[in-house]
């Protein structure tokens, strides 16, 4: 059985934030570039139980750390 894949708009949802598609593009467009020296649950625009979740979610390498890794990796771009 494969893991469950969560899909950007849950990962938002879960976040407490707006997960409609224009919501996510303008919360990636107003935080991007993360700069390359702060790991994505440090930046200073989570909450801190948003920034806990996060990084709880990476460090346990759970369901949700894909999509983590895909929200990090938008943020860079």
């Amino acid at each position: 059985m494969e893991p469950p894949v969560h899909p950007m708009s849950s990962l938002f949802a879960q976040l407490g934030l707006p997960s409609d598609k224009a919501s996510i593009e303008g919360f990636i467009a107003t935080h991007s570039p993360l700069r390359e020296d702060v790991r994505l649950a440090d930046a200073p625009f989570w909450t801190p139980a948003q920034a806990a979740f996060l990084r709880e979610e990476i460090l346990e390498d759970a369901d949700w750390a894909e999509i983590v890794d895909q929200l990090d990796a938008s943020l860079r771009a």
